[in-house]
Order: structure tokens, then C-alpha cells, then sequence
């Protein structure tokens, strides 16, 4: 700025309007994530509903080291941590599923039928859990399940196999509704990703004699790896908040052992069981724990890629 120049006003200066375009979404950010974080407070007491805090018994880290001194609760928190990390693993494992499925439907020549097969895949994503459940017990439920009558139908089994209260491959099914749900939602951000692909690199490569497989792999791909390696660091730094909903809906007595993850664990603890302070007191463990594996993926990506998502 010159030194004869008269500085602007603040609403005349640049980006103040699209500051004020984004300040009700930061307002709404601060309500909804950082504003509750004041709950934090009550895994230092002996809280129990309807009594004021003042109230309450100072308790300071009781519930924090009880996690570690209680030899049962111990077992418990390696029981639902192993069924966290195997879930997260699994999800992991299926994560460049979208993107595989974003380039084999981009390669369809007719847009009718990429539009459905993409709508029809999308879809699943805005059902509830509570649908899906009701999905599941229509098909594999012992007694009005249609799978179970076609098996024995067909003479392939000789009495119904209750599917839901199975704990055999429990991880494995719950995987693969998780993907069934999220597959076409989740590729939409890479059909997004395509878009911003130079064209000119896919006609430098059909001059070089590249096939259709041959795009796919030298442009295409690389073209969406950096959107992939964001979501997976985010993956990554969400390892331990698996979701609840959908493990909740299906549990029972029979598979509860093989699907209780941290997040259900918590509900558990703190709603079902009343032991608000201590579910809040592991709640707070998995957020710090959340923190730090974000920021150690955020810096083996600094190291071996040379990005880095903050």
C-alpha cells in the first residue's frame, strides 16, 4: 500500500463478504463440535443425573486410572478395542474400493446408464441404519427370511442358519454393509477429482497408443491418488470412531462379544449401564488418541509424499 493511499474500510476490503458467506457455518462448527466439549468436565466427577454438579464428589483422574487398575475393565477395553481396530482395518482395506468403482463406471460409453447405475448406488447412502436393519432381517432372518427359505428350497441346507445372530464373520458382514451403503456416495468426490484432469494428458497418451486399461492406470490413477491419500490420513485420524449406529441395530446376545466397538462400548457404559463419568472419561481418551494418530499420518505423509493436509 502506498503511503499517500487511504486504507478501505473493513466491509469495502477483500474477502469480508466471503467471510460473512462462511461465518454461520463456523458459528454452526463451534456449537456443534467445540461447544459440547465443556461435557469434558463431567468425567472428573461421580455425576449422576439430576443432581447439579456443585453436588457432586470431586473425583480428578479416578475414572481415567480405573480404566487401567480394574483388571475386568481391562479385558473389556482389549475385547472392544480389538473389535475397533479389526473393523477399522477392514474399512481400510475396503477404502479404494470408490475409487475403483469411480473409473470402471467412468469408462461407460452410455451416460443413461451411468447416471442410473451411479443414482442407484448413491442411494443407499441417505437410508437409515434403521432400514438396513430391516433389509437384513427381511432376508436373513430365521424364521421370514428369503434367503433362508430359497436354501432350503433348493435343498442346500437343512434347517434355517440365523444369519444376524451368527458370530462367525461378524466383521466381515458388518464391512460389507458399510460398503454396500457408502460405495456410490463415496465415489462421487472422485468423479469431482476427474473432472480436474487435464484432458490433454489423456489425448498425449492415446497418441502414445494407450489403451482404455492403460489411460485408467497412467492418468486416470494418479490423477485421483492425491484425493485418495487425504481421505485415507482422515481414515486414519478417525480409526477409533468406527460409528455406533450401525453396530448397535445389530448386536444381540449371541454376537455381542465380536461387534461391541469403542464408540458402542461408550453407549453402553454411559447410557445403558448409567456410568456417565466413566463413558465420558473414555470418550475423552479416544478423542486424544484420535488427535494424535491424525497428526502422525499428517506427518508420514509430509515425509514420504511431500503432502500434507494442514
Amino acid at each position: 500500500m502506498n503511503i499517500g493511499q487511504k486504507k478501505l474500510p473493513l466491509y469495502k476490503q477483500r474477502g469480508f463478504h466471503l467471510f460473512l458467506m462462511i461465518l454461520p457455518f463456523i458459528v454452526l462448527v463451534f456449537m456443534l463440535s467445540y461447544l459440547p466439549l465443556h461435557g469434558w468436565v463431567y468425567a472428573f466427577f461421580n455425576f449422576r443425573p439430576g443432581i447439579p454438579l456443585t453436588r457432586e464428589a470431586f473425583v480428578g483422574f479416578d475414572h481415567f486410572t480405573r480404566i487401567f487398575n480394574d483388571r475386568f475393565i481391562l479385558q473389556d477395553i482389549g475385547r472392544v478395542m480389538r473389535n475397533t481396530f479389526g473393523m477399522s482395518l477392514l474399512g481400510i482395506a475396503v477404502s479404494p474400493l470408490p475409487i475403483i468403482f469411480a473409473m470402471f463406471l467412468s469408462e461407460i460409453r452410455s451416460s443413461k446408464v451411468r447416471r442410473t447405475v451411479q443414482t442407484a448406488t448413491t442411494l443407499p447412502n441417505f437410508i437409515s441404519w434403521v432400514l438396513v436393519y430391516s433389509v437384513a432381517f427381511a432376508m436373513f432372518s430365521v424364521s421370514d427370511g428369503f434367503v433362508n427359505r430359497i436354501l432350503v428350497q433348493l435343498g442346500l441346507i437343512e434347517r434355517e442358519i440365523n444369519f444376524l445372530a451368527s458370530r462367525n464373520h461378524v466383521w466381515l458382514t458388518m464391512t460389507a454393509w458399510g460398503v454396500w451403503k457408502g460405495l456410490g456416495w463415496s465415489a462421487i468426490m472422485y468423479f469431482s477429482a476427474m473432472a480436474g484432469i487435464d484432458p490433454e494428458q489423456y489425448e498425449a497418451a492415446r497418441v502414445d497408443g494407450a489403451g482404455r486399461f492403460q489411460l485408467m492406470y497412467h492418468v486416470t490413477l494418479p490423477g485421483l491418488l492425491p484425493t485418495y491419500f487425504v481421505l485415507l490420513i482422515l481414515s486414519i485420524a478417525n480409526f477409533l470412531n468406527v460409528g455406533m449406529e450401525q453396530y448397535f441395530l445389530f448386536q444381540n446376545a449371541m454376537n455381542r462379544q465380536h461387534i461391541e466397538v469403542l464408540d458402542l462400548y461408550v453407549f453402553n457404559q454411559g447410557l445403558i449401564g448409567t456410568n456417565h463419568s466413566f463413558a465420558i472419561a473414555i470418550g475423552m481418551l479416544r478423542s486424544v488418541v484420535s488427535i494424535v494418530l491424525l497428526f502422525t499420518a499428517n506427518s508420514i505423509s509430509r515425509l514420504f509424499r511431500d503432502q500434507s493436509i494442514f
